[in-house]
């Protein structure tokens, strides 16, 4: 059964063509050039992926994809034709999975929709075999389990993305030990760090707001300036 792409972009012209590449994969596709008619087929479809443009007629992008995030966990991917960092960021920590920068290769949006798909698969189909997995973790009143991917603080369950499952289950299974920003991203990514990427700091933040972290005093996921982050 094909899975359900949605795009959202109001230059019909990428739309086109980002719907044909991924039709050209097995996808399908739902393509819409405004949030309103994003929004009605979020509600009545089942998606599991959504390519969504930063500017958009009727509602600034980031604003859709924190809308989005309130009720759906499915990947999101942001393309932004603004180059700036904290565009970039300000995507990430609203909920995104990841973005790409206008003009881009589609070719590179598609290995990335299909990076995104596979986490966003494994988190929703944990085999059955639990005994081949480690079990679970338990700091402080955080419980995390990769066997049913859920994670709780204090009894209350968190809502986590399937990244942001993947870093704290990462962080949580290296306690004690600091992981550097870049072994982070090319584990959980699986892609090759670059020195300005902002990626690993931008979701690090999302995390600690998801689990009501203070920044400056976090309890949990700490920073260890210059090298990177640890669960003590």
């Amino acid at each position: 059964m094909a899975e359900n792409i949605l795009i959202v972009d109001d230059e019909k012209s990428i739309a086109d063509l980002v719907e044909v590449y991924l039709t050209n994969e097995g996808y399908h596709v739902y393509k819409f050039y405004t949030a309103a008619e994003a929004l009605s087929c979020i509600e009545t479809q089942a998606l599991s992926l959504v390519i969504l443009d930063v500017m958009l007629p009727d509602m600034d992008g980031f604003a859709l994809c924190q809308k989005i995030r309130k009720t759906h966990l499915f990947p999101i991917i942001m393309l932004t034709a603004k180059v700036e960092d904290m565009d970039k960021i300000t995507g990430l920590t609203l909920g995104a999975d990841d973005y790409i920068t206008k003009p881009f290769n589609p070719l590179e949006l598609i290995a990335r929709v299909k990076t995104q798909l596979r986490r966003y698969t494994r988190y929703n189909n944990a085999p059955a075999d639990q005994d081949k997995i480690p079990g679970e973790i338990d700091i402080r009143g955080l419980h995390i389990s990769k066997s049913s991917h859920k994670c709780s603080l204090n009894g209350k369950e968190l809502s986590l993305t399937p990244l942001e499952f993947s870093i704290l289950w990462y962080l949580c299974e290296r306690k004690g030990n600091v992981v550097s920003s870049e072994e982070l991203f090319e584990s959980v990514w699986g892609e090759r760090y670059l020195d300005n990427n902002n990626t690993v700091m931008a979701h690090i933040a999302r995390l600690r707001e998801k689990m009501h972290e203070p920044a400056r005093k976090p309890k949990y996921v700490k920073t260890v300036w210059g090298v990177g982050y640890t669960i003590e």
